[in-house]
């Protein structure tokens, strides 16, 4: 079931790259460019980050759904889709987080 909703949530919203900006919320972030979309995921961010601190499990659940829907917005603005990073998980599955860490190139 998680998976449909991020394929239904995809096809929505690369349905919305070529639509009115005056009648669709995410046309309208497309419009404004990446900066506009980097920006509200940002903003999403810190709303999750606050919700947490407030230990509201029910907000928590709704600002990181606002989180995940932005972040989806921005895969999309890149001409990526929720798969790749389903791909990347299912890849770092069972794989320690510092062994993962240390196979990452130095930066």
């Amino acid at each position: 079931m998680p998976n449909d909703i991020l394929s239904r949530l995809a096809a929505t919203l690369e349905s919305r790259k070529g639509g009115d900006p005056k009648t669709s919320y995410v046309a309208a972030l497309y419009a404004k460019g990446l900066n506009a979309v980097l920006k509200k995921v940002g903003e999403e961010a810190a709303e999750t980050l606050l919700a947490a601190k407030d230990g509201d499990a029910s907000q928590l659940v709704y600002e990181v759904a606002d989180l995940w829907f932005h972040c989806l917005v921005l895969l999309a603005h890149e001409g990526l889709h929720p798969n790749d990073v389903l791909a990347e998980l299912a890849r770092r599955e069972g794989l320690s987080g510092i062994a993962e860490k240390a196979s990452r190139p130095a930066s």
